[in-house]
C-alpha cells in the first residue's frame, strides 16, 4: 500500500460534520474574543436583556411547578436522561481524523520552524543534488532528529532518488516522510501497546523520570485514559521526597476518581509500593500506576531507590513491573536523550512518554530517542487538556511534521 493511501485511509479518515464544526469553532475563537472585547456597550445592554429574560423565565417556571408537581418530576427525569446521553457522548471514541488533528496541532511549533525551512529549501532547489542534501541534513540536525538518524535518512534518500531517477524536488517531502516512518518502525509491530495482563491479574506500571518533566500529570492523564477503557486503577505515591508530590498525585486521583495509596512525606518509597500492591490486590484492581522520585542530581541514591522499588514489586508480583515508562520533557531536546541513557543504565525502561511536545520547536527528538536507544515512544503529550496524552503513532507524527506539504501532494495525487 502506498504512503499516500495509508495517509488517506488511516490518518485522515472521514471526519463527521460535528468534528468539522468543532474544528472551525476553535480556529475562530480568537476572532470571537476580539469582537466581544471590541463592543463592551453592546455586551452590557445584551446582559441586561438576558437577565430580564432569565428573571421572566424563572417566574414562569415557578408558576408551572406550583400548578403541577407531576410536570416537574417529568422534567427532572428528562434532564437526567439528557445528562446520561451527554456523558456517553463525551466518552465516545475519537475518530482517526480527530486524533490526527491533535498531532497536527501539537507539532505546530516544530512544523512552523522546521517545515517552513524545508519548504523554502524545496523552492530554492528545483533539482535534487548534493547541495540540496547537505542543506536538508543541517535542517534535520537543527530539529534534534539526531546525528545517527539523519545520516541513515540521508543514505536512504540518496538511494531512493537514484533508484527512481528523481531529478526535481517535486514530491520530495513525501519520500522524506515515508523514510522517516520506516526508520522509526524498523519492521517492528505494536510498539505503542502497553503490556497489559489478562483479565483478573494486576498490571503494574512504574513511572520514572526527573523532577519537572510532567511525570505526575502524565500519570493522572494515563489513569483517566485507562479508566475510560473500563479499568479499575490505583495510584501509588512513591515520590515521598519532593515537597508537595504526594498532594499533587492525590489531587489527580480525586480528579479522575482513582484511589491513591500514600504514606507521610519522607517515608520509604519501597514501603509505599508494598502497601500499594497489597491494596490493589485487595480491591481487585486492574492496574497499579506507581510514581517515583526524580532527583537526578543525586544520581547514585536515586538509582539505588529505584532498584529497591523494582525489587519489592517483583517480589510481590513475579514479572512485575510489566511496564517501566520513562517520562521525558520534549522541550529539553538533547538533554532528554541524556536522561534516557542514564535511566536505561539502571532500570529496564520499556517505553518513553514524551511530554510537552506541543511546547517545542525541536520535535525531532522522538526519532533520535527511538533510533539511538531502541526504546519505543509509547505516549506523547500534545497539550494541556485531559485527552491530549495520545498513544504515539509514527505516521501521524510524521504527518504532523509535514502536514501542509503532504496535504498539497495528497490533493495532487488524487487529481
Amino acid at each position: 500500500m502506498s504512503f499516500f493511501k495509508r495517509l488517506k485511509d488511516k490518518l485522515v479518515g472521514n471526519p463527521t460534520e460535528e468534528e468539522k464544526v468543532e474544528s472551525i469553532g476553535e480556529e475562530q475563537s480568537a476572532d470571537l474574543q476580539h469582537e466581544d472585547t471590541a463592543e463592551p456597550a453592546l455586551l452590557e445592554t445584551s446582559n441586561v436583556e438576558v437577565e430580564e429574560k432569565q428573571e421572566q423565565s424563572t417566574n414562569e417556571d415557578i408558576a408551572v411547578v406550583e400548578t403541577s408537581n407531576v410536570v416537574e418530576e417529568e422534567k427532572v427525569e428528562e434532564v437526567q436522561e439528557i445528562a446520561v446521553v451527554e456523558e456517553v457522548v463525551s466518552e465516545k471514541k475519537p475518530s482517526a481524523w480527530s486524533i490526527t488533528q491533535k498531532f497536527k496541532a501539537g507539532l505546530e511549533k516544530t512544523r512552523n520552524s522546521f517545515t517552513s525551512k524545508v519548504n523554502d529549501l524545496v523552492a530554492r532547489y528545483r533539482k535534487v543534488d548534493e547541495d540540496f542534501f547537505e542543506e536538508l541534513e543541517d535542517l534535520l540536525l537543527q530539529a534534534d532528529v539526531g546525528f545517527e538518524t539523519v545520516m541513515e535518512l540521508m543514505d536512504k534518500l540518496r538511494f531512493e532518488v537514484q533508484r527512481k531517477n528523481i531529478k526535481d524536488t517535486n514530491g520530495i517531502q513525501t519520500i522524506i516522510s515515508e523514510k522517516l516512518v520506516e526508520i522509526y518502525e524498523q519492521g517492528e509491530e505494536d510498539l505503542i501497546e502497553l503490556n497489559m495482563q489478562p483479565n483478573g491479574e494486576l498490571t503494574v506500571i512504574l513511572f520514572v523520570g526527573v523532577n519537572g518533566v510532567g511525570k505526575t500529570t502524565t500519570i493522572g492523564k494515563l489513569a483517566r485514559r485507562l479508566k475510560s477503557e473500563g479499568k479499575t486503577v490505583v495510584l501509588a505515591a512513591g515520590d515521598t521526597f519532593r515537597a508537595g508530590a504526594i498532594d499533587q498525585l492525590q489531587v489527580w486521583g480525586d480528579r479522575v476518581g482513582c484511589e491513591v495509596i500514600k504514606q507521610s512525606e519522607g517515608s520509604d518509597p519501597a514501603a509505599v509500593m508494598y502497601d500499594a500492591i497489597r491494596a490493589a490486590k485487595n480491591r481487585k484492581a486492574d492496574v497499579l500506576i506507581c510514581d517515583t522520585a526524580g532527583r537526578l542530581q543525586n544520581k547514585v541514591n536515586l538509582m539505588n531507590e529505584l532498584e529497591k522499588v523494582h525489587r519489592v514489586i517483583s517480589r510481590e508480583i513475579p514479572d512485575a513491573p510489566h511496564e517501566v515508562l520513562l517520562a521525558l520533557d520534549a522541550t529539553t531536546g538533547q538533554n532528554a536523550l541524556v536522561q534516557a541513557q542514564t535511566f536505561k543504565e539502571v532500570t529496564n525502561v520499556t517505553g518513553i512518554v514524551l511530554t510537552k511536545l506541543d511546547g517545542t520547536a525541536k520535535g525531532g527528538i522522538v526519532l533520535a530517542i527511538r533510533n539511538k536507544l531502541h526504546i519505543p515512544v509509547k505516549f506523547v503529550g500534545l497539550g494541556e487538556k485531559m485527552d491530549d496524552l495520545q498513544p504515539f503513532d509514527a505516521e501521524r507524527y510524521v504527518y504532523g511534521l509535514f502536514a501542509e506539504g503532504l496535504d498539497k501532494e495528497l490533493e495532487n495525487s488524487e487529481e
